[in-house]
């Protein structure tokens, strides 16, 4: 938790002007009230950290007075760190910053840290430069000595906030503190003249108030905190989430702040004649007559030619500097930019006038008082042809296609010098979408294997903006950028390739890369199937309206945006087999997303392109239930590709598929990246994976070496003994072992690997004892500590000792699928009690989300008791989910050979070429082909 100020006492100062660069010290005004006495002596650790927050406000005259009490309860070190600077920001003009005291309560005592010889200290610079605003704030700012743990730190200051742009007219904006806030006493007084009329409000309470009057001023108080606000659906649109403000003002409508606003945006004699602006108009209208042509030039070179930043002095808050100004200057904030993009529309023949709006709450504005305050932006409203276009100079790469696009700000108030109303604005999908991604991948070698792919992506609005800046921040950077959007739309990419440029002609950043995917073809009901949808599976609907006072609000269906994304597959065997399942088309709305579909199936590829619109509609209280039938009835029909039924399993393609060279794209892809970062781990890292998979064993430990000299951590020793262990090198296997050991002493996998591998070369009790050792201090290792133990015990031949080894473990945690998993296989690889062996295996099928491994623990004891047509059954079974399973592939060829059937040959082969030393594990159990 950070504290500068008080959350609700900062809300006061924020935005606002004042005449001097140095803070005035002077006692609190005399039409302050006192607010109830606080007996520090009762304050505890246990209270809020704000004791007190008063606000009071007295509008008069040209000028608002916002006066604040604020009592901060030290009660911890932490507090103490974060509260003991105080820091109070502001613009040095058109008012004052007011300090009247700052006080540390101690006990009885009142030190006066004022009196004391304590001053603030004034800091210039701009904070908010990172986020392109430049809002002229000077910083006041204390740390307050002597404060200690234990003090109450009472800190009373004002702001004198006048508006010349406001022509005579007052408003301000109040915070309002509601449960759970850390705050034990509020309170919030506003007053004015009986003379003046003022309008104000505030959503958290009921619409009206009852003002009293006094000494001649009117008054409204609030006690605070207030009840803790009602739950809301987090898809309730904004107009339905009240904002916690009182707001008040002078201004009698939307048509009043219209009217006022209007003078500051005049454009007459706003272009010089024979000036720069001039000529750039003089440039658009020579290079087209057409309007909208027009429109669009003036509005890229507003966009293009003048940055974005924010000015926030010198009565920068309302008022624009002038077009000369920001041509000059080449800078500009909204106010800025919309006061020039309108002068040039209008030199150019084109109705055009300011509109403000609310670039976050705009949703919110209806709700409000009619004052300026109710915006924080401003953008053009053109009419071309009769037809309304809403322009906004602080965006980038609008072009003419984008004209017609609506920004999501809900609600404008044109500024016009007779007065306007507030608008709303439509909501409808942009011409072009936020994300245009063009997906090939070549999945030639088969399916279940690597696939080299190949990505273009249009981009705009702020994803583009990100990626194009991130060139700017080096090339690490900027490839971590463009990966992390690539994975966005490609599914496990291996990135070897990636370019990020800017085209001027479309205003989109247009990002390239190529690499490996793994596309994620899954079984299901013995056929390989792959998810092509890109559309529906992003659409979530699960609204509650579950409470009563819910039930009449609509369904947001969430931020703006829209994507196109076409994903192009070239299939293995020349698409021969392959079938579409699931929705071809789409509904033209689901969940208020707008959708759109293309599917084709023809020869060797695939082709799907996909359109979702999101943010432009809500859904209806009463067609709720509706939509969410239709959302789920969707989700059951999810566009799939499925591959031919009699598809071989992945160590089926292999072979083939390194024979007809059909792997030579992905190894050449992986060449080129290597080749781009010879001195980078993850290029190998990834070809070795990848040659492992493959069973190309040796050429995958030349890479795994290259893995260690740059990163010789545990785990990459644990990879190369793994490989050295299939490769039948035992010896080098044991060294990488030992050092993996020594640089994760407490490494479980490390001793597992090390503990059954010295077992295997006549160091059984040595590992028994290591592992002994290591299960006085076990944690969560435990019951893996056990199961090795078991295994070791059981390849001893100690019977006995292996079976009450995992018998203690599964005594002290009954139900573990996986202990009782082991205490099966033991007693089936030693061939023991297997009437409770099988109970067990059941048991954990049961109990177990995935049960391959159980199904194939299972199929051993029953081919103990000789029942091969249930062992037969269960190693099908685990096949179907893990296809490539080499234990269950050597049984089922071991049970198919004994019981004479022809392909028991092809498991047998394919179980060793997964597994080159499995015929050395089973003859461990006296099982043989």
């Amino acid at each position: 938790m950070r504290i500068i100020l008080p959350s609700v006492a900062l809300a006061l100062l924020a935005g606002t002007a004042h005449a001097g660069d140095q803070p005035l010290y002077k006692p609190a005004p005399d039409w302050v009230q006192p607010v109830p006495a606080l007996d520090i002596k009762t304050v505890t650790a246990d209270d809020p950290i704000f004791l007190r927050v008063d606000q009071q406000q007295r509008l008069q005259g040209d000028e608002v007075w916002a006066y604040a009490d604020m009592m901060l309860n030290i009660s911890s070190p932490e507090v103490l760190t974060q509260a003991g600077t105080l820091q109070f920001p502001w613009e040095p003009t058109g008012g004052d910053l007011i300090v009247h005291s700052v006080e540390i309560l101690r006990g009885g005592e009142t030190i006066d840290v004022l009196k004391a010889g304590q001053k603030f200290t004034v800091l210039r610079r701009e904070q908010m430069l990172e986020r392109a605003q430049m809002n002229g704030l000077l910083t006041a700012t204390m740390a307050v000595e002597g404060l200690r743990v234990g003090d109450v730190l009472r800190v009373v200051v004002s702001t004198v906030r006048r508006d010349p742009a406001l022509g005579g007219r007052l408003q301000t904006i109040a915070p309002l503190v509601a449960a759970p806030a850390p705050v034990k006493y509020a309170h919030l007084r506003v007053i004015w003249p009986e003379a003046l009329k003022m309008n104000f409000k505030a959503q958290y309470l009921p619409d009206t108030f009852v003002p009293v009057s006094h000494g001649g001023f009117r008054e409204i108080g609030v006690n605070m905190p207030l009840p803790e606000p009602a739950d809301m659906p987090g898809d309730a649109p904004l107009r339905f989430r009240p904002l916690p403000v009182f707001e008040a003002t002078t201004f009698a409508n939307w048509e009043e702040v219209s009217r006022t606003m209007a003078p500051l945006y005049q454009t007459d004699g706003a272009i010089a004649p024979d000036g720069p602006i001039a000529a750039e108009v003089a440039k658009i209208a020579a290079a087209s007559s057409d309007p909208r042509t027009r429109a669009a030039m003036a509005l890229q070179l507003v966009q293009e030619q003048v940055r974005y930043l924010y000015r926030g002095m010198d009565g920068g808050n309302y008022v624009p500097q002038t077009p000369a100004q920001t041509w000059t200057l080449r800078y500009g904030d909204c106010k800025a930019k919309t006061l020039l993009l309108t002068a040039m529309l209008r030199a150019l023949g084109i109705e055009a006038e300011p509109a403000l709006v609310n670039a976050t709450l705009g949703d919110n504005v209806p709700n409000r008082i009619p004052a300026p305050a109710a915006f924080d932006h401003v953008i053009v409203r053109a009419t071309i042809g009769g037809q309304v276009l809403w322009l906004d100079g602080t965006q980038l790469g609008s072009r003419q296609a984008d004209l017609d696009d609506v920004p999501p700000f809900h609600n404008a108030l044109p500024l016009r010098p007779a007065g306007a109303g507030l608008e709303k604005m439509p909501l409808r999908a942009n011409s072009r979408p936020d994300a245009s991604v063009d997906v090939e991948l070549d999945g030639r070698a088969g399916v279940n294997l690597p696939a080299p792919f190949t990505l273009r992506a249009e981009l705009r609005g702020a994803s583009a903006m990100t990626l194009r800046l991130s060139n700017q921040m080096g090339k690490e950077k900027a490839a971590d950028m463009a990966d992390l959007t690539v994975g966005q739309y490609v599914a496990n990419a291996q990135v070897s390739e990636r370019n990020v440029r800017y085209d001027e002609a479309s205003g989109t950043t247009i990002l390239t890369a190529s690499g490996i995917a793994s596309p994620g073809w899954s079984k299901e009901d013995g056929r390989y199937r792959l998810d092509l949808d890109t559309a529906v599976n992003s659409v979530e609907f699960a609204p509650d309206r579950s409470k009563p006072e819910w039930a009449a609000i609509p369904v947001s269906s969430g931020d703006p945006g829209s994507t196109r994304i076409r994903t192009r597959i070239r299939l293995p065997g020349g698409g021969a087999g392959f079938v579409l399942e699931g929705d071809q088309t789409l509904p033209a709305s689901l969940a208020g997303a707008a959708l759109s579909r293309n599917v084709q199936l023809a020869g060797e590829w695939v082709t799907v392109e996909d359109r979702a619109t999101t943010g432009v509609r809500e859904i209806a209280p009463a067609d709720i239930p509706a939509v969410r039938a239709q959302v789920d009835a969707a989700k059951l029909r999810l566009l799939k590709l499925d591959a031919p039924e009699n598809t071989p399993p992945y160590w089926k393609l292999i072979a083939p598929a390194r024979a007809g060279k059909l792997l030579d794209p992905v190894l050449a892809v992986y060449a080129k990246r290597i080749a781009a970062k010879p001195n980078e781990v993850e290029g190998y890292s990834a070809r070795a994976s990848f040659l492992e998979g493959i069973y190309d064993r040796k050429a995958a430990l030349v890479d795994i070496d290259k893995v260690i000299a740059l990163a010789p951590t545990a785990d990459n020793y644990l990879w190369r003994a793994r490989v050295r262990i299939a490769l039948g090198d035992d010896v080098k296997a044991l060294e990488d072992m030992k050092k993996a050991r020594t640089l994760e002493p407490g490494s479980a996998t490390a001793l597992d690997g090390y503990a059954r591998l010295r077992a295997d070369h006549g160091g059984a009790d040595e590992a028994l004892a290591l592992v002994a050792e290591r299960l006085k201090t076990a944690g969560k290792d435990k019951n893996d500590l056990l199961m090795l133990q078991s295994s070791l015990l059981g390849d001893a031949g100690k019977t006995t000792e292996a079976v009450a080894a995992i018998d203690g473990a599964i005594k002290a945690t009954p139900g573990n699928p996986s202990l009782l998993n082991q205490r099966c296989w033991i007693k089936g690889t030693l061939n023991v009690a297997l009437d409770t062996a099988l109970k067990d295996c059941t048991k954990a099928i049961e109990l177990s989300d995935s049960s391959a491994s159980i199904l194939d623990s299972r199929g051993l004891v029953y081919f103990r008791l000789g029942r091969m047509d249930d062992a037969l059954a269960d190693f099908d079974a685990a096949l179907d989910q893990v296809p490539g399973m080499a234990a269950s592939l050597f049984m089922r060829g071991v049970v198919k050979t004994k019981s004479g059937v022809p392909d028991a040959a092809d498991d047998l082969a394919a179980a060793r070429m997964i597994s080159p030393r499995i015929d050395e594990d089973y003859a461990k159990y006296g099982i043989k082909p």
